[in-house]
């Protein structure tokens, strides 16, 4: 799909790792792809989104993957979600900030330079998961390193002027419910993804005014 707002619709890249990928769910049952779906029921159309992201990837994956495939710079609609996969290999909290934080560069550049079209969502608390809960992990420890990410990310967020949206929380609350989760008791299935859309869904909104 072309990138850029024309008369056949809004473009859309979402950037990321399995959460975005959406692991074990198919692609109609992303929260990317749901999202899609809403804003298009609401009058806005949106293509479902480009997406440059796969399961275990780190920051510095992602980033090696975006130079591989040169996304053109003009899309109505970037999504970033990074960062679970840097806590779960034990990577330092700095080096994620500032790898993170040229993602973010690279994200808006990907949006016309338009930070206020980029939308960035915390990273989710795995240790919340029936597979966080037999991981044998120190989950209170998993928590801390998480908020410190996020922590992370939303001062990115706030100093280039993307928009940041918390989904952690709803991770923690429904992380546990089996209707929520993918086969493998970890990754979200379409309900959770459900709720993520839905959080994500006035910024989204903010980001494409007057691009409808």
């Amino acid at each position: 799909m072309p990138a850029g707002g024309d008369v056949t619709g809004l473009s859309y890249l979402a950037l990321g790792d399995s959460y975005t990928v959406g692991e074990g769910v198919t692609a109609d049952g992303r929260w990317t792809h749901q999202l899609a779906a809403v804003l298009r029921g609401g009058g806005i159309a949106l293509h479902d989104p480009r997406t440059i992201a796969r399961t275990g990837w780190t920051t510095d994956e992602l980033d090696a993957a975006i130079y591989a495939e040169l996304p053109p710079s003009n899309y109505d609609l970037v999504t970033l979600l990074i960062g679970v996969n840097n806590q779960y290999r034990g990577h330092d909290v700095d080096n994620y900030a500032a790898e993170f934080e040229r993602l973010l560069a690279r994200a808006i550049g990907f949006a016309g330079g338009r930070a206020e079209r980029v939308v960035v969502l915390s990273i989710p608390d795995w240790g919340a998961t029936r597979f966080g809960a037999g991981s044998g992990r120190d989950l209170a420890r998993v928590s801390a390193e998480l908020d410190a990410y996020n922590a992370a990310g939303r001062a990115a967020c706030a100093r280039h002027g993307a928009a940041f949206v918390d989904i952690t929380a709803a991770s923690r609350a429904h992380g546990g419910d089996e209707s929520m989760l993918a086969a493998d008791g970890l990754h979200p299935g379409p309900s959770m993804y459900a709720r993520w859309a839905r959080l994500a869904l006035p910024a989204a909104r903010a980001a494409l005014k007057g691009r409808a």
